[in-house]
């Protein structure tokens, strides 16, 4: 009987790969963790104090790295706590298939290269359709830490280095969780194809601020909320993937005058530490 502790990070979006299939996203310091523990018998339980975790997610995440005939033998009981919300662009769903991903590879295949631990979450997500794209550029930063520029159709890691450790993000999260029409987002293709340059040249802030224009006005979001947040010395600021967060990369000494920009709106505000850390696993 065996049982092992992951912990991966969550992120946020600089480019959204919803047009194109080209992305970019950095590292956050919220993270999740997963203990998993194998006992006789058969099933899955997944214990969390979230009640909107996908199931489905995890349990196929599960599948792609535990085998037929270790599912047969073994009683698996999966253990998750999260500071991500869930639901809001802040790559929740991949850093859960990640960390499960993870933790069950420790116990069952050790021998798995990191890709391919990524890539049986991110296969889980397409298939159960928690993802469009699979969100390879998430999965990244969730895992690696850091900058992560991506194609995510190749499932290739294009550039990454590490944030500036001396940076935060202040993370709005709105009361009204509508999100408005994704497919609405292919019409600025060849705008988020720019900004996905300017990121594989590490022009990120630029990147950022070019995906919160463009994915903001398409999104039920405020356009003007990005440039006040600019205004107040925020380096980069966007909506997080499909939304309806916003982030706003800052400095420390900005922290309150971006901070000021949300609490005019209705929702609440996270201020998370960037993360450069790798997801850690270790048998218990």
């Amino acid at each position: 009987m065996a049982k092992a502790k992951a912990t991966v990070h969550g992120a946020v979006s600089i480019v959204s790969a919803i047009a194109s299939k080209k992305g970019a996203t950095l590292g956050i310091s919220l993270k999740v963790e997963a203990i998993v523990e194998t006992t006789e018998g058969k099933g899955i339980i997944i214990q969390s104090e979230n009640k909107s975790l996908s199931s489905r997610l995890i349990n196929k995440t599960i599948e792609k790295i535990v085998s037929k005939k270790d599912l047969e033998k073994n009683k698996i009981t999966i253990t998750l706590t999260s500071e991500i919300p869930t639901g809001y662009g802040l790559k929740s769903s991949s850093a859960i298939s990640s960390v499960v991903a993870l933790a069950c590879a420790k116990i069952f295949k050790p021998k798995l290269t990191d890709k391919q631990i990524l890539l049986a979450g991110v296969d889980a997500s397409i298939e159960t359709k928690v993802s469009i794209t699979g969100a390879y550029d998430d999965a990244c930063s969730c895992y690696y830490g850091g900058f992560n520029v991506t194609d995510n159709g190749k499932r290739n890691r294009i550039q990454f280095e590490k944030i500036p450790s001396n940076l935060s993000a202040v993370i709005f999260i709105p009361k009204n969780r509508k999100r408005g029409n994704l497919k609405r987002l292919k019409i600025l293709s060849p705008i988020f194809n720019n900004a996905w340059e300017l990121a594989n040249k590490k022009r990120y802030w630029e990147a950022m601020t070019i995906n919160g224009l463009a994915t903001s006005s398409i999104l039920n979001s405020d356009p003007k909320i990005i440039v006040d947040l600019i205004d107040k010395g925020a380096l980069g600021a966007s909506v997080s993937g499909n939304g309806p967060s916003i982030a706003a990369i800052v400095k420390k000494e900005n922290i309150p005058n971006v901070k000021k920009i949300f609490s005019n709106l209705e929702g609440s505000i996270i201020v998370s530490k960037i993360n450069n850390k790798k997801a850690e696993v270790h048998e218990l």
